[in-house]
């Protein structure tokens, strides 16, 4: 008789584990400190059977919010139909556990309407997102990016629309300059629409939103923040500690260059190392608790290429605590 495979079911023991949730700013949701991201490893270059067995075992594990956006793949779209692929298959029955969120704001298709932050692009994009994913709604739904062309007046109310359609249950802005993000606060609340999360860049070598204020401004505007690129594109590991292996995304190209691997980067990397060992901690997982040491962090988004990597990012949230020894050589290290 041949062997079938059973259907997915999701360990009993899911939230009874390691994971830690958060709130998301002055809000009734609840976050997992790791959440996982599918700009990379998750498009249709990518097998298939490697991409449902990381989402599993992400579920398995108490990670509850899966990040997209229309354009991530390789090739753009792809990462969605993955998702949706793997919600046919195994999560629709759990689709009321899960928060799914997805962006539009970058290139997508040709054309003037494929882009930025019109009302036409982010419906239109929205309805495409939704129809790869196999789903009636996101909860969360982004700008990706500010347009500096296009009123912002036209881009927020598209996102209120949205809601109101019930399309997505909440609405965040990413990577947007503080005054943007000021005006996107007080039209959005003054809607009934509060933005419930900031997506920013922050890790251990981009500091930006606590220089700018970024963070701050969240809390006071009763934002959650979310952290993308928590290890760097991958710099913030092991990988890059004895050069370039030929496998990795530097070699490969793409968004992280060789340019990045400066010898003053990897003099910093190596000494942080040092500091991780120190504290029981791989490189990676040092890096993304020193993102969640902050409060005003509600999450950290990680990108994943195997089970085992996943794994590795999961075991940061075990000790997330810096001493002041620790902070002090982690400042002097990257001062």
């Amino acid at each position: 008789m041949p062997f079938i495979k059973p259907l997915y079911s999701p360990s009993e023991t899911r939230y009874m584990g390691t994971m830690k949730y958060r709130r998301c700013g002055k809000s009734g949701i609840l976050l997992p400190e790791i959440s996982l991201g599918l700009w990379h490893n998750f498009g249709d270059v990518d097998p298939l059977s490697r991409s449902l067995d990381m989402v599993h075992y992400a579920f398995d594990h108490g990670i509850t919010h899966f990040d997209l956006a229309n354009n991530y793949g390789p090739s753009a779209g792809s990462a969605e139909e993955t998702f949706g692929t793997i919600m046919k298959k195994s999560l629709a029955p759990y689709r009321d556990e899960l928060f799914i969120s997805s962006k539009a704001g970058y290139d997508m298709w040709p054309g003037p309407y494929g882009n930025w932050g019109s009302r036409k692009y982010l419906m239109s994009s929205l309805d495409q997102s939704l129809k790869r994913m196999n789903l009636d709604y996101v909860d969360l739904f982004y700008t990706h990016r500010f347009d500096p062309e296009t009123p912002l007046e036209e881009t927020l109310q598209a996102l209120v629309d949205i809601v109101r359609q019930g399309k997505a249950l909440y609405v965040g802005i990413s990577r947007y300059p503080s005054e943007a993000a000021a005006a996107a606060y007080e039209y959005l609340r003054q809607r009934d629409v509060p933005c419930l999360i900031y997506q920013g860049k922050y890790n251990l070598l981009a500091r930006e939103p606590e220089t700018e204020g970024i963070l701050t401004q969240a809390k006071e505007n009763g934002a959650g923040f979310i952290s993308f690129s928590p290890l760097q594109q991958g710099l913030l590991t092991a990988r890059y500690l004895h050069g370039i292996p030929s496998d990795s995304r530097v070699a490969r190209g793409g968004a992280l260059k060789e340019s990045m691997l400066t010898p003053d980067v990897l003099e910093k990397i190596r000494a942080l190392n040092f500091v991780a060992a120190e504290r029981g901690q791989t490189l990676a997982e040092m890096a993304l608790a020193w993102v969640l040491r902050n409060d005003f962090v509600t999450s950290v988004i990680v990108g994943a290429s195997s089970v085992s990597q996943l794994a590795d990012n999961i075991k940061a949230i075990e000790n997330t605590t810096f001493s002041c020894e620790e902070m002090e050589k982690i400042n002097a290290i990257l001062k």
